[in-house]
């Protein structure tokens, strides 16, 4: 089973469940633990291959890594804890394992909060799809993760951020690497099916103003979607939750407070 940590509340029934992006780990969610457990209960995954899921026997396996496969991953912890239906929260690629976990089961998905969302990749980040396919096998892992994280988070005010998804991809092998490449010949077919079809889950994206590769897409996707809202975070890029937590802890934890009534839900559950 992947590696987790839950945060209990003593009376809240409310659950969020964090799930992180390619290269990180559950640690990117570290400005967000103090303000979010003290209204809800919390669970943390790393994926496998990441963080202290990367020693699991699952590695072990030949089994093809697919985004239903992975997000199976993550549901096995969600039975094995017995996590009622939850708030979903995603970073980056953890945003389209979120959505994928609402196609899945939708059941389980009260609302989801989707940051630095991937909807679409657009021209620039299909040519780095296609660079990074054609060398993955060739170059050191950590020269094209280094690349992607430069263009996609470019500026001086992206240096944290940057430079924490840098760290924790060191953490992945090259074999493992290669598995989660792959998975991004996979993912505008699945978009352009997630654009298509609307789950009717509420769900806030917050977006960095200065996220150019992604922020575009999700505007158009907020368009078509009815339950689906957007927050533009100024002077931020991809990874809002580091970049500007302040804002986005905000953001969320109204967003999240808006889906119940937290003294009603302590009341009817003592």
């Amino acid at each position: 089973m992947l590696y987790y940590k839950t945060y209990e509340h003593p009376t809240s029934r409310e659950w969020v469940v964090f799930i992180h992006g390619a290269g990180g780990s559950s640690s990117i969610w570290y400005k967000q633990i103090r303000e979010f457990r003290e209204d809800f209960n919390l669970l943390l995954i790393d994926l496998r291959g990441h963080g202290r899921s990367a020693n699991s026997i699952k590695n072990l396996w030949n089994e093809k890594y697919t985004f239903p496969n992975v997000t199976k991953d993550i549901i096995e912890v969600l039975d094995h804890l017995n996590i009622p239906p939850a708030h979903v929260m995603g970073v980056s690629l953890g945003t389209i394992l979120a959505r994928q976990l609402a196609e899945m089961e939708p059941q389980r998905v009260k609302s989801m909060i989707m940051a630095g969302a991937i909807t679409r990749l657009n021209f620039t980040s299909r040519i780095l799809v296609i660079l990074g396919n054609a060398f993955k096998s060739v170059l050191p892992y950590m020269w094209l993760y280094s690349l992607f994280a430069f263009i996609i988070m470019p500026r001086g005010n992206h240096a944290e951020s940057r430079s924490l998804f840098i760290r924790e991809a060191k953490r992945l092998c090259q074999k493992e690497f290669i598995r989660w490449f792959k998975l991004t010949k996979d993912i505008n077919p699945l978009l352009r099916y997630f654009k298509e079809k609307d789950l009717s889950i509420p769900t806030l994206y917050i977006m960095g103003e200065e996220d150019v590769m992604f922020l575009e897409s999700v505007k158009n996707i907020v368009k078509d979607h009815k339950k689906s809202f957007l927050e533009v975070i100024k002077a931020c890029g991809h990874v809002v939750n580091v970049e500007q937590p302040d804002i986005f802890n905000k953001l969320s934890l109204e967003w999240l407070k808006s889906r119940y009534n937290p003294l009603q839900n302590s009341l009817e559950h003592p």
